[in-house]
């Protein structure tokens, strides 16, 4: 609209000044009328006695109406292209801004097992920042698939071949940090979240990560990724209670009775990677087995009797953090929260846990829409 304006302003000027009769001027203030063009909140005046005798002595006096005419219209057909141009290059720069970023430059391999919560996290990042990746599905019984490594939990993610990142928090934080950046690799990155030795509550060595939940970017970057106060706390405090509290209450859920947690091993079977005899060994005898572990799950996290009452007050909880007033705990985008808790929630589909907590929770909007956020364009 202001470039439309500025361009009709001096299209009249041009038109005046052509109009005026090609004779000797001896009166310069009817060549160059004074006009006043206001353009982006700044008045430029046109007729100043200054100017009007630069004109006067760079131009012939016969003809110069048309010369100064045609100049008027090739400056306001410049000036136009110009503004029409930045304005459309601002546009972009903003849409680039909003969108996920890519890096195309990765190439991913990720080693998992489809049901587990914690690949299903890493997953959910890929998927919304559209991030090309490739899967290896990992035998649950067997893991030959990583019999590579040293370390033996999934998700592993593998970047060009050459740099392993383990544990789902900080693969996702990683990526994070180099698509924000892009000032380091992502091996330099890697060093920013070092790896120790630690014992869990049962006194069983564990390794654990420094700095899991932190994105590494610079302050400026910092303001960008994070505009609102608080916002950063905020996720890094619902990322945790995301591994810490709402996994643990997956298993207990689908593992609730015998058939349901017969049913949760057929899903388990059919979308993983078992040979016969292990498919048939792991739907019923591991039904048995985790219906079992589930009792004693729900005893260690101290859940309530109806385990389905601790996993509706979990979501709830979830969806009155984010409030009325935001589609997002990231806003008006996804952030790395979000896909943390969509990531956990998304392996009960199919389940009749899963349609309970929709039926008796606050969460299905929310749910859909990062549904359709996280959904890769085939």
């Amino acid at each position: 609209m202001m470039a439309a304006a500025c361009a009709r302003t001096l299209s009249k000027v041009a038109r005046l000044v052509l109009d005026t009769p090609t004779c000797r001027v001896t009166n310069t203030a009817a060549l160059v009328p004074r006009i006043s063009v206001r353009c982006q909140g700044r008045a430029y005046g046109t007729g100043g006695a200054g100017f009007r005798s630069r004109m006067l002595l760079a131009a012939p006096v016969r003809g110069s109406g048309r010369v100064l005419g045609c100049a008027f219209l090739l400056g306001g057909g410049f000036g136009l292209y110009q503004t029409v141009k930045l304005t459309l290059q601002r546009h972009l720069a903003e849409e680039k801004s909003n969108a996920p970023e890519l890096g195309t430059d990765l190439k991913l391999t990720l080693y998992q097992y489809k049901t587990c919560p914690f690949c299903s996290k890493v997953r959910a990042f890929l998927d919304y920042h559209g991030l090309p990746y490739e899967i290896v599905e990992v035998n649950p019984v067997m893991r030959q698939e990583i019999k590579w490594s040293t370390y033996r939990k999934v998700p592993i993610l593998m970047v060009n071949g050459i740099v392993q990142l383990n544990d789902s928090s900080v693969i996702i934080s990683i990526l994070k940090t180099y698509l924000v950046s892009r000032e380091k690799t992502v091996s330099e990155i890697l060093n920013c979240y070092p790896e120790m030795k630690a014992k869990n509550d049962s006194g069983k060595d564990v390794i654990e990560f420094g700095n899991k939940y932190w994105v590494m970017v610079r302050e400026t970057e910092a303001d960008h990724l994070y505009p609102g106060k608080d916002t950063r706390k905020e996720e890094i405090k619902w990322r945790k209670w995301a591994d810490e509290w709402l996994v643990h209450l997956i298993s207990p859920n689908v593992y609730r009775t015998p058939t349901e947690a017969l049913a949760s091993f057929d899903y388990i079977v059919r979308e993983g990677k078992f040979g016969t005899f292990e498919g048939f060994f792991a739907k019923y005898f591991g039904a048995a087995a985790m219906w079992i572990i589930s009792k004693r799950l729900k005893n260690k996290h101290h859940l309530q009797d109806d385990v389905r009452q601790d996993l509706y007050k979990a979501v709830n909880d979830w969806v009155a953090a984010i409030g009325k007033n935001k589609k997002f705990m990231g806003g008006d985008q996804p952030n790395l929260a979000d896909l943390a808790v969509f990531g956990i929630l998304r392996v009960m589909e199919g389940l009749q846990a899963f349609d309970d907590m929709m039926e008796h929770t606050k969460v299905k909007t929310w749910y859909r829409c990062m549904q359709k956020a996280t959904q890769r364009e085939s």
